[in-house]
């Protein structure tokens, strides 16, 4: 397993833009798909996006797609979730994941940070 650490959050105005950073320790990071995933107070974590391990493949839900960007750097061992025109309704704490492929379902990754929280004022 690795440990995984988050930063980036904070609190914007509707419409900005924040990065999210999620810090991974252990070996072979370029193996681990990572996905990023968020949970609002009183419902379910959902999946946000995920990036295999070269970077080449990455996956969005529909609700984020076109605002948010995930990407890696397999050097500094960290995956980004660039999060832009934000609206209300993308508050939430927000969690970074590691596991064996890249996929939607939290029941794929075995690692998980302890998260950081994105609050979007209207």
């Amino acid at each position: 397993q690795v440990q995984l650490v988050e930063s980036g959050g904070g609190l914007v105005q509707a419409g900005n833009s924040l990065r999210l950073s999620c810090a991974a320790s252990g070996r072979a990071f370029s193996s681990y798909a990572m996905g990023w995933f968020r949970q609002a107070p009183g419902k379910e974590r959902d999946f946000v996006a995920t990036i295999n391990g070269s970077g080449g493949y990455r996956y969005y839900a529909d609700s984020v797609k076109g605002r948010f960007t995930i990407s890696r750097d397999n050097v500094k061992n960290t995956v980004y979730l660039q999060v832009s025109s934000l609206k209300p309704e993308d508050t939430a704490v927000y969690y970074c994941a590691a596991g064996v492929r890249a996929s939607n379902s939290p029941s794929t990754y075995d690692s998980w940070g302890q998260g950081t929280q994105v609050t979007v004022s209207s």
